[in-house]
């Protein structure tokens, strides 16, 4: 491991070569903050998905190329006289500083959920007219459901127990079931949405990240549908020419692969 002289001098690397970049490399001198914004959004999808598979030298690269970013904005942002990485590393400084009064202050706080709710507090005095307000439009629906219940719960619009939790999974269940016995599309759709907020409700109190389990479910799919996939070939089959029943023989046998 580096030693924090070490790190500060390959973070001062890092930034020399932003430097160089930008005035040498015809690609890098043409980015804007508006270029940029759409690598940056698949670089962390890839940072996500090497953080669920565990794989600890991917997330090393995978936090380069995020950290690359990082320094890719502030170095344009210095160009526009706006302001540079010491102002960034500062102001988030500064931040934390002023959100941890139980750290840096006279506050006393007895566990997790104190800090939350102080947090969530905290902004509000800051200026913040809505404790929403922080939760980004365009992030995914399942992720930023998962924000926007752990912001509520901050200021104490919460359940008390995971049973009523539950509870509110079963009604909204089954005025889902209700609405497509009726045939009527719209409140389907409706309700079914319900359904999907109420359990990524559910699963904050079991302490289940629900995008991180449905995103595990899909990895699991895909590597057992492969499996299906390879192992009829090598029978010299095609999937669209088999049964479902002879397809279920290969996805069960997938299972004792892909758990």
């Amino acid at each position: 491991m580096n030693s924090r002289k070490e790190q500060l001098a390959a973070f001062n690397r890092l930034l020399d070569i932003m430097d160089e970049l930008r005035e040498k490399c015809p690609w890098d001198k043409k980015q804007t903050l508006e270029s940029l914004r759409h690598l940056t959004i698949e670089e962390t999808y890839e940072l996500a998905d090497a953080i669920l598979e565990n794989d600890l030298q991917e997330i090393k690269k995978e936090l380069g190329d995020v950290l690359l970013h990082l320094v890719f904005y502030a170095k344009i942002a210095s160009e526009k006289k706006a302001f540079d990485i010491g102002d960034v590393a500062n102001t988030i400084s500064d931040k934390l500083i002023s959100r941890h009064p139980h750290i840096y202050g006279d506050l006393t706080v007895e566990n997790e959920e104190d800090v939350k709710r102080n947090w969530e507090q905290l902004k509000l005095k800051e200026g913040k007219k809505s404790v929403l307000e922080g939760v980004p439009k365009n992030l995914p629906a399942v992720v930023k459901a998962s924000r926007i219940q752990e912001k509520v719960a901050g200021v104490g619009f919460d359940w008390e127990k995971p049973e009523q939790v539950w509870e509110k999974v079963q009604e909204e269940m089954g005025e889902l079931n209700e609405e497509i016995k009726k045939g009527n599309k719209e409140s389907t759709e409706k309700e079914f949405g319900d359904v999907l907020f109420s359990m990524i409700n559910y699963a904050r109190f079991i302490d289940v990240n629900p995008e991180n389990a449905l995103e595990k479910t899909n990895k699991k799919f895909i590597n057992r549908f492969q499996f299906l996939e390879n192992a009829a070939k090598k029978e010299g089959k095609n999937l669209s020419e088999m049964t479902l029943t002879e397809m279920d023989v290969f996805w069960e046998k997938s299972k004792e692969y892909f758990k």
